[in-house]
């Protein structure tokens, strides 16, 4: 039995994607035996991290570094990292686990690229195993139950916290992998082998607005006001030159590719083969899928095999009239990347208004004491809980609350934050909400800078109104 670790270090440390994966396999081994391989394509300066982990009870500690990997984009790097699966070994005792998405690019698109790669089994957004015989398991993903047979890949959310090494546990030494002991094709390999392109990155302003501030009466009829508003058409910039066509999967994405073409082809929810079967026969220029769970899933694959480029969770899209350019938040976002796809199609995953429910109430640690009294203002205004890494970490939620980037993208009618003070890593997955409400005691909390409404008070203030 072999389980593969895909890990990536950044600044010497692992996204807690990886780190629940990594500790998701050992809890695996423990149980039915077998060993550990944990591999990361990085410089050599991820050397003594991945040794560190060597203390953990791998069993294999694997870097691939080699000067003509740099500067790989997703594609680019699922082909070097199933080169090195396949190096391992992939047969029906081998479980590849990944996490959900690194913490610098963000784009959530490796794992499903990989198994579309290695022709093995997805399961998607892993929040438990809940069995596993050695031959297949069965699991509960962010989407449903889902049940794999081996070889298979799993991308995992923040589920488990990864063990600390035993006190007396020794570091051993690494292995190191170059192109040439992979069999790499160098053309296929770094900025040269990748077919998308970073073009400028810049600090991000997207997402700040203008805030109204309200006094706490005000506040409450101000939500009731908003949750009864009908959610608006999709907000898009129009370019001044379009596309001449653009396919686009869903009645949102159609709306949103309408901004940017002159025709839309609109498609419906299939199988990934399905697309790649109909693009390879019909050879569209452009492709946009939507940028939830699904879509998030489906287009890596679709991607890696028509070879092509795809850029994650497009905040923004605009055009020469000849060439897509589309716009991401990546660093947790801290920065917005202007990306183009130099291969065809050019396809890209877009934020839409569907990604969530239309009201979600959010709490974090300023209302800790308080998330029985905001059950039933939750329940007036038809909201669904969601909440802070902080409260999350602390035990008074479950992770399948928590907003963020190392929790979830929204996008509702109706956003309200209450005792959250808006680290970018929050308010970079609520930017697409139609209306932003922040509830928060502080004047200077960071969460104003992105609200269209807000309210300086305790949130007892605000109750005493309800």
């Amino acid at each position: 039995m072999k389980y593969i670790v895909f890990v990536k270090v950044v600044k010497g440390e692992l996204s807690p994607f990886d780190e629940a994966a990594l500790e998701t396999a050992l809890r695996l081994r423990d149980e039915r035996g077998g060993e550990v391989y944990v591999v990361t394509m990085a410089p050599e300066s991820a050397a003594d991290r991945m040794k560190a982990l060597t203390r953990l009870g791998v069993e294999r500690s694997i870097l691939l570094s080699d000067p003509a990997f740099a500067g790989s984009d997703t594609a680019a790097t699922s082909y070097i990292l199933s080169l090195a699966a396949a190096k391992i070994g992939v047969d029906d005792g081998t479980l590849i686990l990944c996490g959900r998405q690194s913490m610098d690019g963000d784009t959530a698109q490796v794992g499903a690229s990989l198994t579309a790669r290695l022709g093995c089994g997805l399961a998607a957004n892993v929040m438990a195993v809940d069995s596993f015989d050695g031959r297949s398991l069965a699991c509960t993903t962010r989407t449903g139950a889902v049940n794999r047979t081996l070889p298979a890949l799993l991308t995992v959310e923040r589920i488990a916290k990864l063990r600390f090494a035993p006190m007396r546990a020794r570091a051993y030494e690494i292995e190191r992998w170059d192109a040439k002991a992979l069999g790499a094709d160098i053309r296929r390999c770094g900025l040269k082998g990748s077919p998308t392109r970073v073009l400028r990155s810049f600090e991000s302003e997207r997402g700040r607005r203008q805030c109204t501030f309200l006094t706490p009466k005000e506040m409450l009829a101000k939500l009731y006001e908003l949750k009864d508003t009908p959610r608006s058409h999709i907000v898009s910039e129009i370019s001044d030159k379009k596309l001449r066509e653009v396919w686009a999967v869903g009645e949102d994405v159609s709306e949103i590719a309408s901004r940017i073409a002159d025709e839309v082809v609109t498609l419906p929810r299939m199988e990934a083969a399905d697309y790649v079967k109909l693009f390879r026969e019909k050879r569209p220029e452009t492709v946009l899928f939507p940028a939830d769970l699904w879509g998030r899933c489906v287009a890596p694959q679709v991607a890696t095999a028509l070879e092509t480029g795809l850029c994650a969770d497009c905040t923004l899209l605009e055009t020469d009239g000849e060439k897509l350019f589309m716009y991401r938040p990546a660093f947790g976002g801290n920065v917005t990347a202007k990306i183009e796809c130099r291969t065809r199609p050019q396809m890209a995953t877009v934020r839409t208004v569907t990604d969530s429910s239309d009201v979600i109430l959010s709490c974090g640690l300023g209302v800790k004491n308080q998330l029985d009294a905001l059950r039933p203002l939750a329940e007036a205004l038809g909201a669904e809980m969601g909440a802070s890494r902080g409260l999350v970490d602390a035990g008074l939620a479950p992770y399948e609350w928590q907003v963020g980037i190392t929790g979830r993208t929204v996008a509702p009618k109706l956003y309200v934050a209450a005792g959250i003070s808006g680290a970018v890593h929050h308010t970079a997955a609520v930017e697409g909400s139609e209306y932003i409400v922040g509830i928060n005691p502080d004047r200077g909390a960071p969460i104003f800078d992105y609200c269209d409404f807000g309210c300086i008070c305790r949130i007892e203030e605000l109750l005493e109104h309800f």
